[in-house]
């Protein structure tokens, strides 16, 4: 007997008739929540999309745009790429990051900057604090020595070759994938130089929220951290939310929160300014 999706026709058929279905992880289309914050409008969502255990997402998202990102339950692992839309040389540099700032450990009213002195996105909202600037992404290699293999088609994939999954979107290849942050997994660093995971299982329903200072693709990847002890590869979905928003104001609080940041927001509306 031959079976049914042999025939094009049926095939097509079945095709058909999947439309409309629903399944945990994947883009709305078109985007929608009802859990959007008060003041946002429904028409102001641009990006609605559950990304699974291993998966990955890329957006583009315009200066002012806010991204809300949720631990369904609570053992996602956000690693994170960001570039300058309209110049993709310029990109996330966690080592200004870190030294513009003066801090290594990233929380509300911190700043993602460029390695061109500007700041691509801020830290808006973050009832997690559980961050990670200090290890980068997982790779084929790490996976493979943790869980026995790291390719993206098995089934530890890795966060590296998730960003070049999604940089490839954009056009941007190997050499463009850089050193990453990680949102809800995070290190702390002992006085003896020690790093020390933070891993969780922490409280479903985590979350933090990005507000975009220059127009930016950012590309996700839900993976496990790089130093997570637990012997089985384990990570949750991961909710992105995203909307238009207003442009950051001259009186913003995180704008003027450090004369170094100021100087980075500055570098920024110069930008702009051409």
């Amino acid at each position: 007997m031959t079976a049914p999706l042999a025939d094009p026709n049926a095939a097509r058929d079945h095709a058909r008739s999947m439309a409309g279905t629903v399944v945990e992880a994947m883009p709305m289309l078109p985007p929608a929540a009802d859990d959007l914050p008060a003041g946002v409008e429904a028409a102001d969502l641009v990006w609605e999309e559950t990304i699974a255990a291993g998966g990955y997402a890329t957006r583009r998202l315009s200066r002012g745009s806010r991204v809300r990102l949720i631990d369904l339950r609570g053992d996602a692992c956000a690693s994170l790429q960001l570039f300058n839309a309209d110049m993709p040389s310029e990109r996330l540099n966690v080592a200004d990051t870190v030294k513009v700032q003066w801090n290594a450990y990233l929380g509300h009213g911190k700043l993602l900057l460029s390695d061109m002195g500007r700041v691509l996105m801020s830290i808006e909202a973050d009832d997690a604090g559980t961050h990670d600037t200090f290890c980068g992404p997982s790779t084929a290699t790490s996976n493979a020595a943790r869980y026995g293999s790291g390719a993206n088609s098995g089934p530890h994939p890795n966060a590296r070759d998730r960003f070049l999954l999604g940089a490839a979107k954009h056009g941007l290849g190997r050499r463009d994938v850089h050193p990453s942050v990680t949102l809800f997994k995070g290190t702390r660093i002992e006085t003896d130089g020690t790093v020390t995971p933070v891993i969780g299982p922490f409280a479903p329903g985590r979350s933090v929220v990005l507000r975009a200072e220059m127009d930016v693709i950012l590309v996700v990847a839900n993976c496990p951290h790089v130093l997570d002890p637990r012997p089985a590869w384990t990570v949750t979905p991961l909710r992105a939310t995203a909307w238009r928003g207003p442009v950051t104001p001259e009186d913003d609080a995180i704008r003027n929160a450090t004369p170094e940041g100021l100087r980075a927001f500055r570098n920024v509306e110069d930008y702009f300014r051409r």
